[in-house]
């Protein structure tokens, strides 16, 4: 620090001329104080000071009697400001001219009065403060200004007594004057820490020599025992004070840097804090860890630090600079896992700071979110990792109670509340399943702490996933996250055991208690409240039967968007073995003794209740492989080890049960074999030894199974396990090109071959033959398993002549195959082959019409899906041939039918329409009225599923016509308000809210323009139901179409600004 040799004599110089410039302000401030009269009461007051004080007295140090005068000042506007202050009046408030601002208070200072002070203040830290500092103690004056620069070798600190004195003086001065609100806060913002590094050093000072224990004597050390607990107790008073975070950051630079060669160079000429003595690193430790341990002082910490690193209290781009900053909001986060030495043991320093934790989680300012979150993640992550039994108690199970706290089993006494008592309030709940998508998320590698944790919890999560589902919620997203991230992070035998908790099939899933329900929040989340009692028996089963269809429902959707490779597999699976478990057992049965014991119907339930039980397990793993199987995609089994699985779990189930097992399922899971077997996958060595597995248990069928085919099906397969392909019976080939969906030959086999997406010239040759008959062994032997559905007049004519090719024959003959993949892959054949444009098959497409009409009427999904997309296909090719027919069939009156259609058939018919209408676009106009006219029919029918259907159909035909609609959205306006306000089946209502907001949604901006005639009618519409509906979605519904409708009007009279740039070339 000391200047070179050769600035040396111009140092001297700018030193004698500082000396100068300071004798002769003192001199030209007596001199004022001598000849001006209006500084008389200043010289009064100033000299009535100097009397009560000891350190005023002269000598011949220039800088401390500069210091000395400016305190004496400083000191006389004090006690000016207090006078003022004391002896002021408000006026009474002026209401006539509330926009006027309120007089100020006399002792406000001015722009230039604070300027003029702050400079004061300045000099006094700078001539009467730093200087008598310890080596180490502050920011050194040579790291500050120039003029601070030369300070330091102007004063000269002199003895450690007086030294002492004077910064005992400096600081007790400038104590006073911070006690003023005005005065404080220009001194504390600016010079709090030299304030805090006087005061430390008074306070805490060593008072012994190095390497020996006596005490100085006070002559030495300059102060007396009373007076340095006087600095402590001022010390003590300043640290309550002032802000935190500013406090938290003075105390860090106090504190200094590393030690001497424990740090890297200086970077980009970046000057390191010098190291402050052991005494003081101390002290700070101390009072750093006194701040993090009392209330708010977490948040103070964090704040202290992280603004100090650019992050500023405004935050802006220097905010999102330390937020990118991971290393510093983890070194933070360290600082917070870290144990100080102050606390009595780890379970105390946690239960004080853990919740301050779990509260910058929840911290909404948008300008610090991101990083305190970052700093609590991390945190809590690393506290779970180092102390698990610690953070379990005080860290996560506080952050998982709002879900856990009305779990089944809880101490709860809710029959005393009353129904729709609130137990957990939505900004608890969300708080709650943020919090967690924040931390648990957060951690690619969890601990068991995190995922042990998290288990008791998925129940309730589930249960509101489940709930969000059938509302709009925002917590929709964050609950399914949740879950994916346990399923995919835990091991596979623990996924696999809360999939069968959470499908009610026993596991340690605990769900809320039966007697709580979810129920729609205010602001778009949800509530825990009590549940209503339901009185009526048969109301509370079906809730009970539909709650669990949608469970179950929910748990294959999210099975569906899983990407732990394959644990939808290993789940169908376990399911699968349920069931070989259930045909090998028989279930429990109720003996003739325990029916005969029961003597009237009342008494039957209680004597039946304990062997329900077993088979209610039975019958919902039965239904959950079911939807498994409906719902099941090509990703299912991603390995053949998987298949084998399957087809092993079948093969066992037929052994077990003798026969039970349907031909069409046996069927299958050998066709899968077969498949594999004739080419579907490349096998290696390994895959065949898996298939090996196979063998014996297609021994036991083909010696057990009373169908000949199966039999022989069973034997052929084994054969070429053993022989690893090299020999292939014809029923095996039949059986692999069933499962592949390869009827037929030549240039219609390619067709079809590409809509099932492989290419028949890619497969082996010499593997797979070509049928010999219209259909395979196989599906002969399926066929005779299942009985045929009986035939219409239609189908029979359809079977008795087909038109066309042999492949196309095929085709249609497949088409009313009693096997369901066989019938939904022949209608997707020819769905294909329209698309195409296909010349022969378009030659009968009334036909085909009357194919895919009649596949309608098929229960299952897959079949009159398939059988939708060609009906849609065809109207997009012939409008006019076939929407005619189309909308006949939707009024439930086809021609020359003897009975009305199903509702669920016109349900269906209404669905090829609105596919129809969507492929069509524009050209629909020319339908327009008669389709319009069918909707509005179905939606006055006796059904109210279908009303509610043909409302949905209207709303989405709406928003394809838009501008189209013209007069006819009188009609449409009129029935909607009918509806609404007389229908009692709420499904109904909601419909017709529902065709409100497509409608506004569809028009969006045009809406004013389409809809002016009836807009003010439809917005009363929606008044009304938000004060009169007693539904809660169909509320939700209006509350959409307002939503939609504030939208549209927002953005008509506030559009926004444009900014274009107009050139304009001058002649």
């Amino acid at each position: 620090g000391a200047p070179g040799t050769a600035s040396g004599p111009l140092q001297a110089t700018q030193s004698a001329a500082l000396l100068e410039s300071l004798n002769s302000r003192l001199a030209a401030l007596e001199k004022k104080f001598r000849q001006d009269p209006q500084w008389s009461e200043l010289q009064r007051l100033r000299e009535e000071i100097r009397e009560e004080v000891l350190w005023a007295a002269p000598c011949p140090d220039t800088p401390w009697m500069f210091t000395t005068q400016v305190l004496l000042l400083l000191l006389c506007l004090k006690r000016c400001m207090v006078l003022l202050a004391a002896g002021y009046c408000p006026p009474p408030p002026d209401f006539r001219g509330a926009e006027a601002a309120p007089p100020l208070s006399p002792d406000t200072l001015s722009v230039s009065q604070e300027k003029t002070v702050r400079v004061a203040l300045q000099l006094v830290a700078t001539l009467g403060l730093c200087p008598y500092l310890l080596p180490g103690v502050g920011l050194p004056l040579r790291h500050r200004t120039e003029f601070s620069t030369l300070v330091q070798h102007v004063v000269s600190p002199g003895s450690i007594s007086s030294a002492t004195r004077r910064l005992y003086a400096t600081c007790t001065v400038l104590l006073e004057i911070a006690q003023h609100p005005s005065l404080g806060s220009l001194l504390l913002t600016r010079h709090l820490g030299d304030l805090l590094a006087g005061l430390c050093q008074l306070a805490f000072g060593p008072t012994k020599r190095k390497g020996d224990q006596t005490k100085l004597p006070e002559e030495q050390t300059g102060l007396t025992e009373e007076e340095r607990a006087h600095s402590r107790e001022a010390l003590r008073g300043l640290l309550d004070r002032v802000y935190q975070p500013l406090l938290v950051r003075e105390l860090l630079i106090l504190q200094g840097g590393p030690k001497q060669g424990s740090c890297s160079n200086e970077r980009g000429g970046e000057h390191h804090l010098a190291p402050a003595p052991a005494w003081l690193r101390r002290l700070c430790g101390q009072l750093l860890s006194e701040r993090l341990i009392r209330p708010g002082g977490v948040q103070a910490v964090v704040r202290g630090i992280l603004e100090g690193a650019g992050a500023g209290a405004v935050g802006g781009s220097d905010a999102e600079a330390a937020a990118a900053d991971w290393r510093k909001c983890d070194s933070v986060a360290r600082i917070l896992s870290s144990c100080p030495q102050q606390s009595l043991s780890w379970e105390d320093y946690y239960r004080q700071v853990c919740p301050q934790i779990l509260q910058l989680l929840l911290i909404q300012d948008q300008l610090v979110a991101r990083q305190f979150q970052r700093v609590a993640v991390s945190a809590v992550l690393t506290m779970a990792r180092e102390h698990p039994r610690e953070a379990e108690k005080h860290l996560l199970g506080p952050l998982l109670e709002p879900l856990l706290r009305c779990l089944e089993g809880a101490e709860l006494s809710l029959e005393d509340l009353p129904a729709g008592t609130v137990l957990v309030k939505e900004e608890e709940l969300t708080g709650c399943v943020e919090s967690l998508c924040k931390v648990y998320l957060a951690d690619h590698e969890p601990s068991a702490v995190l995922l042990g944790s998290l288990r008791p919890a998925l129940g309730t999560i589930f249960s509101l996933c489940c709930f969000t589902k059938q509302n709009v919620s925002f917590l929709r997203a964050p609950c399914q996250e949740i879950l994916l991230w346990f399923l995919e992070k835990c091991e596979r035998e623990a996924a696999l055991s809360v999939l069968e908790g959470l499908a009610r099939l026993g596991g340690a899933v605990r769900f809320i208690h039966p007697l709580c329900h979810f129920q729609v929040a205010s602001d778009g989340g949800a509530v825990i409240a009590v549940k209503e009692a339901v009185r009526d028996e048969e109301e509370a089963l079906y809730q009970k039967v539909s709650s669990e269809q949608w469970e179950l429902e929910q748990l294959v959707d999210l099975l569906s968007h899983n990407q732990s490779r394959g644990l939808a597999g290993d789940f169908f699976l376990h399911c699968l073995k349920e069931l070989t478990c259930v045909a090998g057992g028989g279930g429990p049965q109720m003996e003739s003794v325990v029916l005969s014991s029961c003597q009237s119907p009342g008494s039957l339930e209680p004597c039946c209740s304990p062997f329900l039980e077993p088979h209610e397990r039975e019958l919902r793993v039965l239904h959950l492989v079911a939807m498994l199987c409906e719902s099941s995609t090509d990703a299912l089994f991603t390995d053949i080890s998987q298949v084998v699985e399957f087809v092993a779990a079948t093969l066992q189930r037929a052994c077990v049960s003798g026969g039970v097992v349907e031909a069409q399922t046996l069927s299958m899971a050998m066709g899968l074999v077969a498949a594999i077997l004739g080419g579907a996958m490349q096998l290696k060595s390994a895959d065949f030894a898996a298939l090996k597995r196979l063998v014996p248990l297609l021994e036991e069928v083909s010696r057990v199974h009373p169908e000949p085919v199966i039999q022989e099906l069973a034997a052929d397969l084994r054969i070429t396990i053993c022989t690893h392909g090299a020999f292939s019976p014809e029923s095996v080939c039949s059986a692999a090109q069933s499962t592949l969906g390869k009827r037929g030959a030549g240039e219609m086999a390619g067709k079809v071959a590409a809509d099932v997406g492989q290419d028949p010239a890619e497969r082996p040759r010499g593997k797979v033959s070509e049928p010999t008959g219209m259909l395979p062994q196989t599906h002969t032997g399926s066929s005779g398993a299942v009985s045929p559905a009986p035939m219409s007049p239609g189908r029979l004519l359809a079977v008795d002549s087909p038109p066309g090719s042999p492949a196309l024959q095929e085709l249609l003959w497949s088409a009313y195959d009693p096997d369901i993949p066989s019938r939904a892959a022949a209608l997707r054949s020819l769905s294909r082959l329209i698309e195409q444009r296909d010349p022969e098959v378009l030659k009968i497409r009334e036909k085909l019409l009357q194919v895919f009409v009649e596949n309608l009427d098929h229960e299952d999904s897959f079949v009159y899906l398939s059988a939708i997309q060609g009906v849609a296909l065809l109207s997009d090719a012939f409008p006019k041939e076939v929407l005619p027919s189309l909308l006949a069939q939707y009024e439930g009156s086809p021609p020359g039918a003897q009975e009305a259609r199903p509702v669920e058939t016109r349900m269906k018919v209404g669905e090829a329409l609105l596919r129809s209408t969507r492929a069509l676009g524009d050209l629909i106009f020319s339908y327009r009225d008669r389709l319009i006219h069918v909707f509005l029919r179905g939606a006055r029918d006796p059904d109210a599923t279908l009303r509610a259907s043909s409302l949905s159909n209207l709303g989405e035909l709406c928003q394809i016509l838009r501008f189209q609609l013209g007069s006819v959205i009188h009609e449409v306006t009129l029935c909607l308000a009918t509806i609404v306000k007389s229908d009692h089946e709420a499904e109904v209502r909601r419909a017709a809210v529902h065709v409100v907001v497509l409608l506004l949604r569809g028009l969006s901006e045009s809406a004013t323009e389409v809809l002016r005639d009836v807009l003010l009618d439809l917005y009363r519409l929606l008044k009304f139901v938000l004060q009169c509906e007693r539904d809660e979605v169909t509320v939700l519904h209006a509350q959409l179409a307002l939503e939609e409708l504030d939208g549209i009007m927002r953005r008509l009279l506030f559009p926004p600004p444009t900014l274009e740039k107009k050139i304009v070339v001058l002649p």
